[in-house]
């Protein structure tokens, strides 16, 4: 499971910078969206780490 664990982490990455940049541009949908994935994909990574173990 740590190419999961990578994967995840990855998508975590990506759903703060979508957030960042939906701020940015002060669009609401985005916001929502990106908050939401950043929520889901963050506490995955989270409890896969917890559980699983980091990656080496």
């Amino acid at each position: 499971m740590n190419g999961l664990t990578i994967i995840l982490a990855l998508v975590t990455i990506l759903s703060v910078i979508g957030t960042i940049t939906s701020f940015k541009e002060k669009n609401i949908m985005g916001i929502f969206f990106a908050l939401a994935s950043l929520g889901v994909f963050g506490w995955f990574t989270v409890m896969t780490i917890v559980f699983d173990g980091y990656p080496h």
